[in-house]
């Protein structure tokens, strides 16, 4: 993947879909200010709804697709390149060399929209599957991939099973941040609803486990990965 060399940044989170049957919004991969790492008011241990709250929009079913892009920034191609680690896909994620935009198909989840000035705490909540797909890093005979992501609005990070060397080493581990300071407005195309601008950072657990697996220090917790966009088919 030597034509890994994107100098550029994109993340999303999921959106608002508005047309005859939905609308939501993922806006809550995201803070409410823009660099803000508080996510106390959208953590799960928040308020959960009250039996009478009614979304005021729900996609039940997000196995329609499409999928969620990340485009890397240059500061993590640097660093990468920095630590000897070679970047590549596993199963169904692909990387365009152009753009350095990576894409994970979305297999499945659901989305329920909450009104923000309701008490429901986290307005947003559901998940974001991306099974069968993920990132790897191989550095000489190690190799670590970062696979069957899932995305949780509501705690604005993101999860995923890390494999080295064939192992499993942890399941649904806590791999990336999602911040939404930079989030842009709604767009559509024709069924599908498209949000872009979530930055996506390392985590503390993912900068850990990377450090230990390929002895180093150089991963730090927050680093940018670079920004996303997800698509979601709306039916």
């Amino acid at each position: 993947m030597n034509a890994f060399t994107r100098k550029n940044i994109v993340k999303a989170g999921l959106g608002v879909v508005a047309s005859g049957a939905l609308v939501f919004s993922l806006a809550a991969c995201s803070m409410d200010d823009a660099g803000s790492t508080d996510t106390s008011s959208a953590s799960s241990s928040a308020s959960e709804p009250a039996a009478e709250a009614t979304p005021l929009a729900s996609i039940a079913d997000l196995s329609n697709g499409v999928d969620t892009e990340v485009t890397v920034d240059q500061s993590f191609v640097d660093a990468l390149t920095s630590l000897g680690l070679t970047p590549g896909v596993v199963g169904s994620a692909t990387f365009d060399g152009g753009t350095g935009t990576f894409a994970f198909p979305i297999t499945g989840g659901n989305v329920d929209y909450y009104d923000p000035a309701s008490d429901v705490r986290p307005y947003v909540q559901g998940e974001i599957d991306h099974d069968g797909s993920g990132l790897s890093l191989t550095a000489g005979d190690t190799v670590v991939e970062l696979s069957d992501f899932r995305i949780d609005p509501g705690e604005s990070k993101l999860y995923g099973t890390v494999t080295a060397n064939g192992e499993v080493a942890a399941e649904d581990a806590y791999l990336f941040n999602l911040y939404g300071g930079s989030l842009k407005p709604l767009q559509t195309d024709g069924d599908n609803a498209i949000l872009e601008g979530t930055t996506v950072h390392i985590s503390p657990d993912a900068a850990a486990l990377l450090n230990t697996t390929f002895g180093t220090t150089a991963v730090q917790d927050e680093m940018l990965v670079g920004v996303a966009k997800i698509t979601v088919a709306t039916k």
